[in-house]
């Protein structure tokens, strides 16, 4: 007998545990401004159909957040579905995947019988080949990926090869170049990377094979080097060619401070033109998905690492900030969330929601175990069963933190930090300094401190994030 859609409904909502458990396509974009999606019309030249389509058919989170304000700790927390601080993780300089004692999403979802894929940029600090932060290390059985942090944090969108480190000599690690990898193999890709990365994640979905996979998309879409565009989109788009390296580029604080915000020509339109290549990449998933007949039974789940930046030319308007900074548009991103057998279609949530809550999210979805996490398990909230999972998130970078509950926003930047004198010379953004109190229902743009006005909430957060720091540095010394 066929069952009816409501049916079928009720069935996968009552977590039945002799349902096949979903599949799960995480896309993890890199630097996306928080205004950057054509379907919140703040800006008419974005064009981004593929997300818009993605908050038609499935569910936005509005007040959505990562773990920290730059790319390796927030990576790490999100993969680990926990606070990245429970083992020592901060900011660039002491960031790392979580040990084995932490299992990484993909190794939960291994364990009760999903297969692995990982495709993309790799950043949770320094890690080389055969370390825990390389994927087949942590728990993807197929992969195809770069380690950009041997390359300064990046990937180059068009070269990858030995001659292509032969041909830029001195200049090869900043201008990331190097090799890939797939499977812990070198692989040299001479094309677009966006495109790769998407051809890669898609022979994966589309393998023979019982099990419900879990694919994760790492694009290096929209971050450095957004003028590196294929001949034809230059052309198709009347955008000149911009040279990676010249002269002089030396000389500069940071290599690429001459290439960008303010002085590169048509930053922002490069910028935008990346945005809609890894768009168009976005599309073809979604619709390989309905192809294979698998789309209403696939979480698709969409966000980006930590806020625009300045550099890219990402905007995140109308909050306050960008990468870098503890103000809202350092740490608020894009939320999507499509499940068509589950979930609604084209609605949005108020209500605190953290890249941690991914894994936890997809474990309940999958009947995995969500021990050990600080996540929490969105799909009561997203179905609009529930209201909010929390009420208080919390982040530190050692030279800055940040405690949000309710309403209240308490910050702080230590003053004369050298961290916070780089990213106001190399980052062209302003972190603040000493420490602040937003009430961010009345001013969501964090442009009046008021913590002489609230005494009493200023030293309540205190306490909250006194508390959360010592549980923190419990589970960091835990773990030796």
């Amino acid at each position: 007998m066929t069952r009816s859609d409501g049916e079928r409904e009720v069935e996968l909502r009552s977590g039945d545990p002799a349902r096949r458990p979903p599949n799960i396509l995480l896309i993890v974009s890199d630097d996306h401004g928080y205004a950057d999606r054509s379907h919140l019309g703040i800006d008419p030249e974005v064009r981004t159909p593929s997300l818009d389509r993605l908050a038609a058919e499935g569910v936005a989170c509005d007040e959505a957040y990562v773990t920290a304000p730059v790319c390796s700790p927030s990576r790490a927390g999100l993969i680990a579905g926990a606070y990245q601080q429970r083992w020592g993780a901060h900011w660039f300089d002491d960031s790392s995947m979580a040990g084995p004692g932490h299992p990484s999403l993909a190794e939960r979802l291994r364990d009760v019988g999903y297969r692995t894929g990982y495709y993309g940029k790799v950043h949770y600090g320094a890690e080389r080949e055969g370390d825990r932060g390389a994927p087949p290390q942590h728990g993807f059985d197929d992969s195809f990926y770069g380690l950009a942090g041997q390359s300064m944090g990046r990937l180059n969108y068009l070269h990858h090869s030995d001659a292509a480190v032969a041909d830029y000599g001195d200049a090869a690690k900043a201008m990331a170049v190097q090799p890939m990898s797939a499977g812990g193999e070198t692989v040299e890709v001479e094309g677009f990377l966006t495109d790769e990365i998407a051809d890669r994640a898609a022979a994966f979905i589309a393998q023979d094979d019982d099990r419900p996979f879990f694919a994760m998309v790492a694009f290096n879409a929209v971050h450095n080097f957004c003028w590196q565009l294929p001949d034809e989109e230059l052309e198709a788009r009347g955008l000149p060619k911009f040279e990676d390296w010249y002269p002089g580029a030396s000389e500069y604080l940071d290599w690429y401070d001459g290439a960008i915000s303010p002085n590169l020509p048509n930053g922002r339109a490069y910028y935008l033109a990346q945005l809609e290549l890894m768009d168009r990449q976005i599309g073809r998933l979604l619709d390989l998905l309905d192809e294979l007949g698998v789309g209403d039974d696939t979480i698709v789940v969409y966000t980006t690492d930590n806020g625009g930046s300045h550099c890219n030319y990402g905007v995140n308007a109308p909050l306050r900030g960008s990468k870098y900074t503890l103000y809202e548009g350092g740490v608020r991103v894009p939320f999507l969330v499509r499940w068509p057998a589950a979930l609604p279609g084209g609605v949005a949530r108020d209500g605190l929601v953290s890249s941690m809550d991914i894994a936890a999210t997809a474990l309940a979805a999958a009947g995995g175990d969500v021990d050990g996490l600080d996540g929490r398990d969105l799909l009561a909230f997203l179905r609009g069963d529930r209201g909010a999972v929390r009420d208080e998130l919390h982040w530190d970078c050692g030279w800055q933190w940040s405690v949000r509950r309710d309403r209240w926003k308490l910050s702080w930047v230590e003053p004369g930090s050298r961290h916070a004198e780089e990213i106001r010379r190399v980052e062209h953004t302003e972190p603040g300094d000493g420490l602040r109190l937003a009430d961010l229902e009345s001013d969501p743009d964090e442009r009046h401190d008021v913590h002489d006005d609230h005494p009493g909430v200023v030293a309540e957060l205190l306490a909250a994030r006194a508390a959360w720091r010592a549980e923190m540095d419990r589970s960091s010394a835990s773990r030796g």
